[in-house]
């Protein structure tokens, strides 16, 4: 074993995982170690919730992101939730689409099929996600998930051409499912500016992939039944500590799917993202009580894919 580790010791990787939690002395631009985010707010009802109830249990939102999809938003939908959030100080992360998931096949909806349900089949479908992303980027958006390697090559390849905005902020989903530090630095290579890992990681593993990538990383502290349902609250501290900088993500267990999110079940697309914001306020308890000196970021800080309301020629 010992040769093995040492060829991946020359090529710059860590050569087990990491056992002793070391401190990460990595950090977000400002400064900070950790953010808070809260996934699936499906829409401007679902935003207007989450920020109502973030200020009134004192919970600091630092980035939103959502599951069904910019083409399942009209734009003026689009245009209120940007808006919200440049004026909360809030990245917005809107998935691209289609997906295999809203795709004829059934492939992705198979147990067999279900590592390939967020990619993008064929290239017509490629080029239909690509003018997704274009058309939420000249609305203002800035910040954009993706589940699919080609896509996200692309996406990168367009930001340095000058066709994309270059302070984009690309966060690839947790349905990619890299596990090792190879595989989220290729990611990271790729161009992810941040990267969701899969939610069942130890923190020796999690601490492997912070030590061979400097983009942030998101993770489950709550993560929804379809991904384990864990709740790990108390591991907050130490997953800040040892991972930083990372998004602390507040699923919900227990929760109903809301993938396509819309009108018919908005009532509960909006409970639930309350019931989110809830969670984070019990989860930064946790995190104040027993990491006091942990430093988290202001709203509208340096790094966030913060709306740009003014169009730009895309």
């Amino acid at each position: 074993m010992q040769e093995t580790r040492n060829f991946l010791a020359r090529l710059g990787f860590p050569t087990t995982d990491a056992h002793d939690l070391p401190t990460s002395a990595k950090r977000f631009p400002d400064g900070a170690q950790v953010r808070i985010e809260i996934p699936s707010v499906e829409g401007p009802q679902a935003l207007a919730a989450t920020l109502e109830t973030a200020k009134e249990y004192g919970v600091p939102i630092h980035r939103v992101s959502q599951g069904s999809g910019i083409m399942l938003l009209t734009d003026a939908e689009i245009r209120e939730m940007l808006e919200l959030a440049a004026a909360n100080g809030v990245e917005v992360s809107l998935f691209i689409g289609p997906r295999t998931t809203w795709d004829i096949t059934a492939a992705g909806h198979t147990p067999a099929g279900k590592g390939q349900a967020l990619r993008h089949e064929g290239m017509d479908q490629l080029v239909y996600a690509l003018e997704d992303l274009k058309r939420g980027c000249r609305l203002g958006l800035r910040g954009v998930l993706v589940a699919d390697e080609g896509l996200l090559y692309i996406v990168n390849e367009m930001k340095k051409a000058g066709e994309l905005p270059a302070d984009l902020v690309v966060k690839v989903s947790v349905s990619m499912g890299a596990a090792n530090p190879v595989s989220v630095r290729n990611m990271e290579l790729m161009g992810a500016n941040t990267y969701n890992l899969p939610t069942s990681l130890t923190l020796a593993r999690i601490g492997g992939i912070r030590q061979a990538v400097d983009m942030p990383l998101d993770l489950y502290v709550e993560a929804p039944d379809d991904f384990g349902g864990a709740i790990r609250l108390y591991e907050i501290p130490e997953i800040v500590r040892v991972i930083s900088p990372v998004y602390i993500k507040f699923g919900l267990r227990n929760a109903a799917g809301v993938y396509p999110s819309g009108t018919h079940i908005e009532h509960m697309a909006v409970a639930q993202c309350r019931e989110k914001v809830r969670r984070a306020a019990l989860g930064l308890d946790v995190l104040r009580r027993y990491y006091p000196d942990a430093i988290m970021s202001e709203p509208g800080a340096k790094g966030l894919g913060i709306p740009q309301i003014t169009k730009i020629s895309v």
